[in-house]
């Protein structure tokens, strides 16, 4: 039986937004009449709808394919423009050189960079790498905000053949320590601090800590002595060698290694290569309508998919990227959000809900805000129709999706209706199957998606591909790729998020896994047992930490010092973003026959607690 929603359309597209989408237009040049028949036809002609879309966006191809797909090997394993030869930073480069790219603030004052001088520092940067030794193949991390210099590292990087390795600055020593061994990273690239909401906070000594290779290392003026063999940013050669020819190659050759934690284990290490940037271009241009002249921002590292998401959804479309490299949580940020004239804002729901209790957003001129975006965790509905009136009723597209995709499997656009909260269809070029947990056809329950497209991963760095996503897959009328969200399709045919179906979480936009919380705070004093489990609100939206214990033999537990120190654990482990919202004291965890803890029986109880 389907839920009815609990609120009505907040916003309804009129004539001229309609008119000027980019799905209107592109449908009717392919002759397609509506969004609904568009959507079929990208999901029964794959091939046909991604050549469309490289044509589209103008992807530059030093040499055309043979076969746009090609499925002899399965869906798991399919061959995307196979035979042809490409690098995909030249397809970021396409707009007019005096067409802006960046817009950020430095020393107090706005600056902007065109493309063009966006496109001069890449070739002076990978001129300057190749200089330091560095080329194709290579592995070079970057720990460090999304700024100016980590756009231009990350696009260097991949222009000269190499593979970023994207670790995000919040992370504890540990966890960046993890990655580069998971990598065997050449270098890092990384500054020598960070200034985060009034406070100073050590970058490069984190790195240090880390054991990383070799450093190069932007500097804020902070006075550092670098380590030996460490190099300032400044003082590679990046001299004037002309016009960098970037490597091109075959185009599943790795570009990006991003991380996305599992169930257990070490993060899985998820490699893009230079298609992966095709899809999140694709759901930028289609799902974000983003046009030349938009700006967009979205407050990101290029540790979370959003961040390279960043780069290629607005380069490739022609339009400006937004960056702010401090907290977002303020009214300066606001601020930025009103003097950069940003017309898309990404957030993440639990943002949203903190502007909402400070209200530091209210009486802003955010009036050139065409449309938000949300993606990271799932919404709540009131804290969306705040949002859309702090922009005089924009809409918000919802956006879910994940690092192994590339970009999102279910959002909106803007010629649909908007509802808080809620998504409107699958993506282009993608088709989803929702099941009960007998593998049936179901309005609630886990959402698969059923393959192939460009984006889905097709290969990890430390676990078996096939058992992650398709082992064990109910068999249906087609073939399905595991994703591990649960979903519900409301009567009015939209979709609503209600968190993860298995022992993951997103909490603050970044996937984590329990096991790594339990592992972080079992040393904790008097701490016996420990399951972490992610529990939805009541009214929904973001998922809530919270933690049961279990008391060592005749340890009398405080609970506000539990809390306290198992906070502190996770932040000097894992990532200070991870809040706790509440600790359970039990007598023990409840058990499978295997001895496996009940995570799901956990929430269920706490969620149905008084």
């Amino acid at each position: 039986m389907t839920t009815a929603p609990e609120t009505p359309p907040a916003w309804i597209p009129d004539a001229e937004t309609i008119a000027r989408a980019n799905v209107t237009t592109f449908a009717a040049d392919h002759g397609i009449d509506g969004y609904p028949a568009l959507h079929r036809w990208s999901v029964e002609h794959r091939a046909g709808f991604w050549e469309a879309v490289v044509d589209r966006l103008g992807v530059v191809l030093r040499r055309p394919p043979d076969t746009m797909l090609d499925v002899s090997g399965g869906v798991e394993q399919p061959r995307w423009l196979d035979g042809a030869e490409l690098n995909i930073v030249e397809s970021c480069f396409t707009a007019p050189r005096d067409d802006v790219a960046i817009v950020f603030r430095a020393g107090g004052e706005l600056r902007r960079m065109t493309y063009g001088e966006v496109r001069d520092a890449v070739d002076r940067t990978a001129h300057g790498l190749v200089a330091a030794g560095f080329g194709a193949g290579d592995r070079i991390a970057i720990a460090m905000p999304m700024t100016v210099e980590s756009v231009v590292a990350y696009l260097s990087i991949v222009a000269l053949g190499g593979v970023v390795v994207s670790i995000a600055d919040s992370f504890a020593a540990e966890e960046i320590a993890t990655r580069l061994r998971i990598t065997d990273a050449a270098a890092v690239v990384t500054q020598d601090r960070i200034h985060r909401a009034g406070r100073d906070l050590p970058m490069y000594e984190k790195v240090l800590e880390a054991g990383a290779p070799r450093c190069l290392v932007i500097d804020t003026g902070a006075g550092m002595t670098l380590r030996e063999g460490d190099t300032w940013w400044h003082d590679l050669e990046i001299g004037d060698g002309g016009t960098f020819t970037a490597a091109a190659g075959e185009p599943h050759r790795h570009s990006n290694i991003l991380f996305s934690s599992g169930t257990t284990g070490d993060p899985k290490a998820i490699p893009w290569s230079h298609l992966t940037p095709l899809k999140s271009a694709m759901d930028g241009h289609f799902h974000h309508d983003i046009q030349p002249g938009d700006v967009v921002a979205w407050p990101t590292n290029l540790g979370w998919m959003m961040g390279p998401w960043l780069i290629y959804a607005s380069l490739v479309n022609g339009a400006t990227m937004a960056l702010h490299d401090d907290a977002p949580t303020g009214r300066d940020f606001g601020e930025f959000v009103a003097d950069a004239a940003v017309t898309l804002l990404g957030v993440v729901p639990s943002l949203v809900a903190a502007w909402r209790t400070s209200a530091c957003m209210e009486g802003l001129d955010w009036s050139r805000i065409r449309r938000f975006s949300s993606t990271g965790e799932a919404s709540n509905a009131d804290d969306m129709r705040y949002l859309m009136g702090l922009a005089g009723e924009r809409p918000v597209i919802e956006y879910c999706g994940g690092t192994e995709i590339g970009g999102g499997y279910i959002a909106a656009t803007m010629v649909q209706p908007a509802r808080p909260a809620a998504f409107t269809t699958p993506t282009l070029g993608l088709d989803i199957r929702i099941l009960d947990d007998d593998g049936k056809p179901a309005d609630a329950g886990e959402l698969f998606i059923v393959p192939p497209s460009i984006g889905l991963s097709v290969e990890l760095l430390n676990r078996d591909h096939h058992e992650v996503y398709y082992d064990g897959v109910p068999e249906t009328d087609v073939p399905l790729r595991r994703h591990g969200d649960h979903f519900e399709r409301l009567d009015d045919g939209t979709y609503r998020a209600h968190g993860r179906v298995d022992d993951t979480m997103n909490l603050g936009g970044i996937k984590v896994g329990s096991a790594e919380l339990e592992r972080a705070m079992a040393d904790v004093e008097g701490v016996a047992e420990v399951a972490a489990v992610a529990v939805e609100p009541p009214g929904g939206g973001p998922s809530r930490l919270v933690v049961y214990a279990v008391p060592a033999p005749g340890f009398v537990p405080d609970v506000a010092a539990w809390e306290l120190a198992m906070q502190a654990a996770i932040r000097s482990e894992l990532n200070p973003l991870f809040k706790i919202h509440d600790v359970v004291v039990a007598d023990s965890l409840p058990r499978t026959a295997s001895a496996k803890v009940m995570r799901r029986t956990l929430r269920d109880a706490y969620g149905a607690a008084p």
